[in-house]
């Protein structure tokens, strides 16, 4: 089982509600949302209206007085492994997560809950539970609520319980204190999909550079290079903080391999695509490696021009 909870500020809650009340006709970004089947989506707790006037209003309510880095919502995220849900019923599956939903409605009031939604639309069913972080005494306090290191291990030591009373076969989960893992973000994965879709264009254009079309080609290769280029740095940048995790997916997903051949388990097979998945997150780079050097050299300096423009 899964519990992760993140933290909003001052931002605005408009992009988050657009996502997660499905608000939008496409989803580019995401491609796993398969819109056809969003009907299948389902509320625990509706919104009484827009994310935003209703957590302005509970904070009102309360008397709270807000900062700049005030956490004034939070996003909690609650799923299962995906062979849990393999071959359960909607209904089998809306009472996995009223009963999710019940422990966190029993942790943080009903009352300041902004929205409980499960998505069906996506590889995996979950819930995203949003909520105002207010105390029994009224205090706008995400800290004590959620609490350090210890109070997240305690979070997820009660939700494991409460949930463990109806379904034995979850087991705990060892504590990224320990592992020294970090969770990496949905959205890291699909930066890693969308600019591997990229990657393999360029490098066909690559291939299929010859002596005689050498020119040609290298001005297409850089056409698509000052678009991907930027935000592989960017990716980059951000993967360098997951490293540890990367590194052990990366030797569980080798391991599994060997596992795969002598076994059919299904869980097995469900673990090796997930790891795949984040071994993407290495693969990706490979790209780099094949840029010409006068191309690699002229990304940079236009990279140098665009940051001085913009100072």
């Amino acid at each position: 089982m899964i519990l992760r909870f993140a933290k909003h500020k001052g931002s605005p809650a408009g992009p988050l509600e657009a996502h997660h009340e499905r608000k939008k006709e496409q989803y580019a970004s995401n491609p796993d949302i398969d819109t056809d089947r969003s009907k299948y989506n389902f509320h625990i707790v509706k919104p009484e209206g827009r994310y935003y006037h209703f957590i302005q209003k509970r904070i009102k309510e309360a008397g709270c007085r807000t900062q700049k880095d005030s956490t004034r919502f939070v996003d909690t995220l609650i799923t299962a492994s995906p062979e849990f849900f393999k071959g359960k019923s909607g209904k089998e599956i809306g009472v996995f997560f009223q009963r999710a939903a019940e422990f966190m409605i029993g942790r943080v009031g009903k009352e300041n809950i902004v929205s409980a939604v499960v998505h069906m639309d996506e590889k995996t069913p979950h819930l995203h539970l949003v909520f105002v972080p207010l105390t029994a005494d009224n205090r706008l306090c995400a800290k004590e609520i959620i609490g350090n290191r210890a109070t997240l291990m305690k979070w997820q030591d009660d939700f494991h319980e409460h949930m463990v009373q109806k379904y034995p076969q979850f087991e705990r989960g060892e504590s990224a204190s320990k592992t020294g893992r970090k969770h990496i973000p949905t959205s890291l994965f699909k930066q890693a999909v969308s600019l591997s879709k990229q990657a393999k264009q360029i490098e066909r254009i690559l291939d299929e550079v010859t002596p005689v079309n050498a020119r040609k080609k290298k001005e297409e290769v850089l056409v698509l290079l000052k678009k991907w280029f930027p935000k592989m740095e960017n990716f980059n940048g951000q993967l360098k903080k997951y490293q540890v995790t990367i590194t052990d997916l990366l030797e569980e997903n080798r391991k599994l391999e060997e596992r795969i051949h002598s076994s059919e388990d299904g869980k097995v097979k469900n673990r090796l695509e997930k790891a795949k998945l984040e071994s993407e997150l290495h693969d990706v780079q490979r790209i780099l490696e094949r840029i010409p050097p006068d191309i690699l050299r002229e990304l940079k300096k236009e990279k140098t021009l665009e940051q001085k423009r913009q100072r």
